[in-house]
C-alpha cells in the first residue's frame, strides 16, 4: 500500500521531477500537476500525471479531493530572472496568480500542509555573506519579488486559516540524478553549468562570462551550487517535519561554500578532459559578486546537510546529459 499522497505542482520540471523520485523512494505517492509549459511529460515516472494549469483553482481542488492529498509541494513557477525583467506581468500572473489559486484550492479541499519552492532571489544583493534567513529580503527583479509576495501570502494564510508550511529558499540548483533517470532540461537554457557543459561539448558558442573584475578571488561571480538530489531530499525532510507537527519554517538550502565561474570551467576540464571555450563579457546589471548560503538553520531544524554537492560530483552527474563522458578524449 502506498504511503501519504503528495500533490507536486510543476512535477514535470527539473527540481519537481527529482523531488517525485525521492518522494517515491521514501514511501510517498507523488501526484503531479503540470501544464508542461516548461516541464517534460517523460519526466513524470513515479505516480499519476494530471495536465492542468494550477491557476484553475476549481479543477485543482477537485484533483486534491480525488487523490486524497495530504500535502502539497509547490514548484510550478516561471523562473527566468531576465525574462521577468522584460515580461513582469507574466511572472506576477503565473507565480502570484498561481499561488492565489493554489491556496484557494487547498482551503477548499481541506489540505493544510505546504512545502514551497522559494528562492535566494528574495534577498536581492545583500552586502553581508553568508546569507542567513534573517537577512533583509530586498529582491531586485520581478522574479524575486514574485517569490517574496508568495511567501507573504503563505504567512497570511497560515495566520488566518491554519496553513502549515516550510518555505525553502534555494541557492543555485544544478546536477542530475546520478543513475541517469532525470536531467536538467530548460528551453532556453540560462543556467551556468549546463551552458558551460554545452560549450565544452561543442553544442553552443563559447560561454559568455559576464564580468571578470568583481571583488572575488578570480574576478568572476561566486555562487553557492547545490545538487538537485540534495534539494529533493530536503523537501522529503520538510514533508516529514510537517507530518510530525513541526513548526512553520523558512530555510535556506545551499552548501555554505561558493564557487566562481572560472572554478566551474576548471572543474569541467578535470571531470571530462574537455576545455570550455569562453570569452569575457560586460557585467550584467544586478548581478551580485557573491551569493552564499548560511545553512546552519536547515541543519538544526531539518537535520539537513548537502551530501552530494561537491563541485566535481555535480559536474560528474550532469556531464553525460550534455554529450560529455567522464574523463574521455572527446576534446583531445
Amino acid at each position: 500500500m502506498r504511503g501519504p499522497r503528495v500533490l507536486v505542482t510543476g512535477g514535470a520540471g527539473f527540481i519537481g521531477s527529482h523531488a517525485c523520485l525521492q518522494l517515491s523512494e521514501a514511501g510517498y505517492q507523488p501526484i503531479v500537476v503540470d501544464n508542461l509549459r516548461t516541464g517534460h511529460a517523460d519526466a513524470v515516472k513515479w505516480g499519476p500525471f494530471v495536465a492542468l494549469d494550477i491557476r484553475n483553482s476549481t479543477a485543482l481542488a477537485e484533483v486534491m479531493q480525488q487523490h486524497n492529498i495530504e500535502l502539497v509541494m509547490h514548484f510550478a513557477a516561471a523562473a527566468y530572472v531576465g525574462e521577468s525583467v522584460t515580461h513582469p506581468g507574466l511572472y506576477y500572473d503565473n507565480n502570484v496568480g498561481g499561488m492565489i489559486a493554489l491556496l484557494a484550492a487547498m482551503q477548499q479541499a481541506g489540505v493544510k500542509d505546504l512545502v514551497f519552492s522559494s528562492s535566494c532571489a528574495t534577498y536581492g544583493s545583500p552586502q553581508q555573506q553568508p546569507i542567513t534567513e534573517d537577512t533583509p529580503q530586498q529582491p531586485i527583479n520581478p522574479y524575486g519579488r514574485s517569490k517574496l509576495i508568495c511567501e507573504e501570502m503563505i504567512r497570511d494564510q497560515a495566520a488566518a486559516h491554519g496553513l502549515r508550511f516550510v518555505m525553502l529558499r534555494y541557492f543555485n540548483a544544478c546536477g542530475a540524478d546520478p543513475q541517469g533517470r532525470l536531467s536538467e532540461r530548460h528551453d532556453p537554457e540560462t543556467h551556468l553549468i549546463p551552458l558551460a557543459l554545452m560549450a565544452a561539448a561543442g553544442q553552443r558558442p563559447p560561454l559568455s562570462v559576464f564580468g571578470t573584475d568583481y571583488d572575488t578571488p578570480d574576478g568572476t561571480c561566486v555562487r553557492d551550487y547545490i545538487h538537485v538530489g540534495d534539494l529533493a531530499r530536503a523537501h522529503v525532510l520538510a514533508a516529514k517535519s510537517l507530518a510530525q507537527g513541526g513548526r512553520n519554517l523558512a530555510l535556506n538550502l545551499g552548501t555554505g561554500t561558493g564557487h566562481s565561474i572560472l572554478e566551474i570551467i576548471a572543474g569541467i576540464e578535470v571531470v571530462t578532459g574537455c576545455s570550455t571555450p569562453w570569452h569575457a563579457a560586460p557585467r550584467r546589471a544586478g548581478d551580485p559578486a557573491m551569493l552564499v548560503a548560511d545553512t546552519r538553520a536547515a541543519g538544526r531544524l531539518l537535520n539537513f546537510a548537502a551530501r552530494h554537492s561537491g563541485l566535481l560530483t555535480i559536474l560528474r552527474d550532469a556531464a553525460p546529459h550534455f554529450g560529455l563522458e567522464v574523463q574521455n578524449d572527446l576534446c583531445a
